[in-house]
């Protein structure tokens, strides 16, 4: 059974979780049979854990559309990151009109719209694309005013302590 009613959530916050959380209902979703297109703004073509993951599971679609690690924006590559976000917002709205999928996720979009890659404005004109039936879920650090009041659902995820501060190494399986 597909869904029968459409919500848009967002996970934002500045904890660990956000992506994890949306992978988690991509997972849910595949589990009763639903199609799943996963949208990445920022991450590139890199190994990662939920890459070789989604690669196996059936239904589901990634696509990774950014550049990798943002650079400042006196950083000529940074007109790079830009102009991949944009596009990344162009396929988006392709993918929002097209109403092929019951879960769709924008993975980091809320981030390129803090890194001002996009403007909160643009992304939600491209999220008015929605089909009624869709659930649209947003991730990224620092979702704005605008985004939290057309969503249903948002969860803020909270540092309150992380292993990397204390000086710990991105590990495998954990952090990507």
């Amino acid at each position: 059974m597909g869904n029968t009613q459409g919500r848009t959530l967002i996970f934002t916050g500045d904890g660990k979780g956000k992506t994890t959380a949306a992978l988690g209902m991509a997972l849910r979703a595949v589990g009763h049979g639903q199609r799943v297109l996963i949208l990445q703004f920022i991450k590139a073509n890199i190994h990662s854990g939920e890459r070789a993951a989604l690669k196996n599971l059936p239904g589901v679609e990634l696509l990774q559309m950014g550049r990798g690690f943002l650079t400042l924006p006196e950083d000529p590559r940074f007109e790079e990151h830009r102009r991949a976000a944009e596009e990344a917002l162009k396929k988006a709205v392709e993918i929002l009109e097209a109403g092929r999928n019951p879960l769709i996720i924008l993975d980091e979009v809320c981030t390129a719209i803090m890194k001002n890659l996009l403007t909160e404005a643009q992304v939600i004109e491209a999220v008015s694309h929605r089909k009624e039936a869709a659930v649209l879920v947003l991730t990224g650090r620092g979702a704005g005013p605008g985004l939290m009041a057309l969503a249903d659902t948002v969860t803020e995820m909270r540092n309150l302590k992380h292993g990397l501060t204390a000086g710990w190494k991105a590990q495998e399986g954990v952090e990507f």
